[in-house]
């Protein structure tokens, strides 16, 4: 698989990552061994560059994803996130109460990371959400001097608006932003996108699949773990579903054009929009990977790119991407 290469300081990554999030969190988890089976045949296939966070789980993503590059350390890229305030509830577990980013919890959050995913450098750490009480400056300065310290390669940032982004460079390069983006969540295109162009910083979408929406495959709630958390987003109450349906029928007319998936057809669509475009599609099935990984050499026409923007836009898509809490940790 080729690959591409995020900000000014040219950090390489294979064109395709792999989102591990729902392997431990958010839709219901799977079985361990699965999990570590599925990132290897990932790098196996070349999808090299994996991403992370303490939150999911918390931390046991970050446990599951260093059990899986165990002795192959040399051949990944490894991404992970702080930000988050998370307290034992004194039952075994812990629980995110909030967002953190003081200098002194982001130094404890990089240990915490570096000893889970044991290894002795964090290639891309970005601050996951945006703490309103804490300096973007004195942020990226804390990250910039674990840079020096030898802890981390490289500066992200995770749904931060321009102006931010802009106040951050000041500061040190920053290699990535990281932001939900996909043929039903357009809204970067209209300021963060080109924030990113402008300043030499790589884009990494999130759920370029529509949380699994966009491969035609859910038709509603039936499939969903109890503890799935898309059974609380409006984009998946049922009569938003069924009104987007109509859309993935008229998307299906392009993807039998080319012969390919509905879920290679949205990949391909997210990876055309510029080399600087490294979409991380969670996956928990090997299947699933390998179908993902067939949009990497689909190249769409610029007449069908256009008919695909025009079939999936802020017009036609039905509900929200997240509900109000969530909005609330996001920039905009």
């Amino acid at each position: 698989m080729n690959k591409r290469y995020l900000g000014k300081d040219k950090f390489p990554v294979s064109v395709l990552g792999l989102g591990c999030m729902g392997m431990s969190f958010g839709y219901g988890g799977s079985e361990e061994s699965q999990a570590i089976n599925t990132i290897h045949s990932a790098v196996d296939l070349g999808v090299t560059f994996l991403d992370t966070a303490e939150v999911y789980g918390p931390f046991d993503n970050e446990i599951l994803v260093g059990k899986a590059i165990k002795g192959i350390r040399d051949k990944v890229q490894i991404a992970t996130k702080f930000g988050f305030k998370i307290l034992p509830t004194g039952k075994g577990v812990e629980r995110m109460v909030g967002v953190d980013s003081r200098p002194e919890h982001i130094r404890e959050a990089v240990e915490g990371s570096l000893k889970r995913l044991n290894i002795e450098a964090i290639d891309l750490l970005y601050q996951h959400r945006v703490d309103p009480t804490v300096p973007v400056e004195d942020v990226v300065g804390t990250m910039a001097a674990l840079i020096k310290e030898g802890k981390i390669r490289h500066i992200g940032l995770s749904e931060v608006s321009a102006a931010t982004l802009r106040r951050a460079c000041e500061i040190h390069p920053i290699t990535a932003v990281q932001s939900e983006y996909s043929l039903w969540t357009r809204e970067p295109e209209d300021g963060i996108l080109k924030a990113c162009r402008e300043l030499g910083v790589g884009f990494v979408p999130y759920s370029p699949l529509g949380r699994g929406y966009l491969t035609g495959k859910i038709i509603d709630h039936s499939g969903f773990a109890d503890d799935d958390f898309r059974r609380t987003l409006p984009r998946f109450q049922k009569e938003a579903m069924q009104k987007n349906q109509q859309l993935l029928v008229r998307l299906q007319n392009v993807a039998d054009k080319y012969e390919c998936t509905l879920a290679q057809l949205a990949l391909a669509w997210v990876m055309s929009k510029g080399n600087d475009v490294v979409p991380i599609p969670g996956v928990r099935k090997i299947e699933h990977l390998q179908d993902n990984v067939g949009a990497a050499s689909l190249l769409i026409s610029e007449n069908d790119i256009k008919a695909i923007d025009d079939i999936f836009n802020p017009e036609t898509v039905h509900g929200l991407r997240y509900n109000k809490g969530d909005f609330d940790l996001i920039e905009r």
